[in-house]
């Protein structure tokens, strides 16, 4: 077992779960204990300067940043079925929403709850209704980003939204609560979510 996992279940660490579920490949979960401030070890801070989780360690490669994880992990080991081929045009569209979600959704909505004073033509994430109504366009009249292909960037893209739609952070719309529902009937999801609550009750976490 070469991948091993620095992960908490209350962290970004939890989706990479998923991610590694889809994959079917082998792995270890190293708990870091995030309450205690262990991500800022000498160890962690080796792999990762940011102090923060995820971290993924694959023998010699070592990836954080979630987005990052998941487009490395299915090059790697689910090209052509998590990943379309680089000579495939769906891999535009596998690009484009993997990283909206992190350099789009997440700081738009963020600057949305703190009420942000910016000028949008000046913010990479633009305006807020904009924001809404491009992701409604990515998740309407298809079963997935891709169609009716599932990819990584549906865990990457609606990891994102399905996080912000739990914790009341992002617009109930309805195509997006349809396409959370299809994500959450996924048996790699639910064996995700059932292994982080298991790390929580194993840690003490989940009182």
């Amino acid at each position: 077992m070469s991948i091993v996992l620095y992960h908490h279940p209350f962290s970004r660490a939890a989706g990479v779960v998923w991610m590694l579920e889809e994959l079917g490949v082998p792995y270890e979960l190293r708990f870091v204990d995030i309450m205690q401030g262990a991500q800022k070890s000498a160890e962690l801070l080796a792999l990762n300067p940011m102090g923060k989780l995820p971290v993924l360690v694959d023998g010699d490669a070592v990836v954080t940043e979630s987005a990052a994880i998941g487009l490395y992990l299915a090059d790697r080991y689910s090209l052509g079925r998590l990943a379309p081929r680089p000579d495939d045009p769906a891999r535009a569209t596998y690009l484009r929403w993997s990283l909206f979600a992190p350099s789009v959704i997440e700081p738009g909505s963020l600057a949305k709850a703190a009420h942000w004073e910016f000028k949008p033509s000046q913010a990479g994430w633009g305006d807020h209704e904009s924001m809404l109504r491009a992701m409604e366009s990515a998740v309407t009249g298809r079963e997935f980003l891709l169609g009716d292909h599932f990819s990584m960037a549906d865990v990457i893209f609606g990891g994102t939204l399905r996080y912000m739609l739990r914790f009341n952070m992002l617009e109930t719309r309805p195509a997006f609560v349809a396409y959370s529902d299809r994500l959450g009937a996924r048996p790699a999801l639910q064996r995700s979510e059932a292994r982080n609550l298991a790390v929580a009750k194993e840690r003490g976490l989940d009182t």
